[in-house]
């Protein structure tokens, strides 16, 4: 059994788009829209297969997104080398967003780090 896809409401659906393929690599599809339902979603595929479907329409829900909430709370990627999280961090940081931990060894072993990527989603870098 695996994880066919991971699925995410978000505001700006072409600015996410836009962030999962600049910086982590994702190839979108050409978009659904439903109009009589205003959803309109794409599917990102990785390197690896995994599948991240954005999604959008009128009438969602933005609550605060703490750090600590319970549920889903972070997408984690796996870059590979050391080097290659540390640049990652470094660009998303130069490009203006937040770094909020790391890039550091974890205590369970992980070098990673944790970034505040768009719309305020963290985005965890890993080996």
């Amino acid at each position: 059994m695996k994880i066919e896809h991971v699925a995410m409401y978000v505001n700006d659906l072409e600015g996410a788009k836009e962030f999962f393929t600049k910086y982590f690599g994702a190839k979108a599809n050409d978009g659904y829209h439903n109009p009589k339902k205003h959803f309109r979603s794409y599917f990102l595929t990785f390197d690896d297969g995994a599948r991240l479907e954005l999604m959008n329409k009128p009438e969602m829900e933005d609550p605060e997104k703490t750090m600590t909430r319970t549920g889903f709370i972070h997408l984690s990627f796996s870059v590979g080398d050391k080097e290659t999280v540390d640049r990652l961090t470094q660009t998303l940081k130069d490009d203006g967003y937040t770094v909020a931990d790391g890039p550091r060894t974890t205590g369970d072993g992980y070098y990673e780090s944790c970034v505040i990527g768009f719309e305020g989603n963290q985005i965890e870098i890993t080996v």
